[in-house]
């Protein structure tokens, strides 16, 4: 059973499916026998990592069971993320040093087993039970999706919405200028995504800030843009980081996006 419904103003190629079609019952009966592994990267985090993880505890056994496994990539934190995280129930793998971001995630994909895999972010102050749910529905219901990126509402400094300045500023941007049928895609940097593991295994995973982005580049260039899905998370609050800590990233991003570029426009 398909949810899928084009927005109707919205020509582009990327898939968009119904709240109603993301329940939890639907993706329930659509699992079958496919599991489904959550991987949570996390630096000091101590703060939000045990909200992080009570939001899911309900999808575990004995709850609903769509959940087979969550890991905690503990990346080199300074802090009791680790400890908090084994507090709430989860599996916690350690990366001495830390790696970065892209590094921790593909290490949770080493470690786990599911047919599919969920990312979620660490330090968001309001994940819910319904991340899940409807990130991997798309996955469920249509075999040709590859990849779901969550779009959501951005707190910022007690406005509705302002977050993601280097999304706004660096990575649409980008998207619109080398890669323009994947202008649509409201939040390229979103931590929340969920894809099939032979993808992961397939494509690779990059480095650091690069990794969102460049994931997303590649599934639209090895599957064409109709492989990606967008599913509405509704309001995703985390803390805001000051501009020196932004400006590294928005660098990585463009970087990485002028990179593949360059590489795709050779190749052809």
């Amino acid at each position: 059973m398909s949810g899928r419904q084009h927005l109707a103003e919205d020509s582009s190629p990327i898939k968009q499916f119904s709240l109603d079609a993301l329940t939890l019952d639907l993706v329930l009966a659509a699992k079958g026998a496919q599991t489904i592994s959550v991987i949570i990267p996390a630096r000091d985090e101590a703060a939000t990592i045990g909200a992080v993880l009570a939001a899911l505890t309900p999808h575990t056994a004995p709850g609903t069971g769509l959940i087979d496994e969550i890991l905690v990539v503990d990346d080199g934190s300074s802090d009791s993320t680790a400890e908090m995280a084994r507090r709430a129930g989860a599996t916690v793998l350690s990366l001495e040093g830390g790696g970065g971001k892209g590094a921790a995630m593909w290490a949770g994909l080493e470690a786990t087993r599911g047919d599919l895999i969920v990312y979620l972010d660490g330090d968001v102050e309001n994940t819910q039970e319904h991340f899940v749910t409807r990130l991997v529905g798309p996955l469920l219901f249509d075999p040709e999706v590859m990849l779901v990126k969550a779009y959501y509402d951005r707190p910022f400094e007690g406005e509705a919405s302002g977050g993601g300045r280097v999304t706004e500023l660096s990575a649409r941007p980008a998207l619109r200028l080398l890669f323009p049928e994947l202008a649509a895609i409201r939040q390229p940097l979103a931590g929340e995504t969920a894809t099939r593991r032979k993808v992961l295994t397939r494509l690779g995973l990059e480095t650091g800030y690069k990794v969102e982005i460049a994931l997303l580049i590649d599934v639209a260039a090895a599957f064409g843009p109709s492989a990606l899905a967008e599913v509405d998370l509704g309001i995703r609050i985390h803390r805001n980081r000051p501009l020196s800590d932004l400006s590294p990233m928005a660098t990585e991003i463009l970087a990485v996006a002028l990179e593949r570029a360059q590489r795709f426009t050779a190749e052809v």
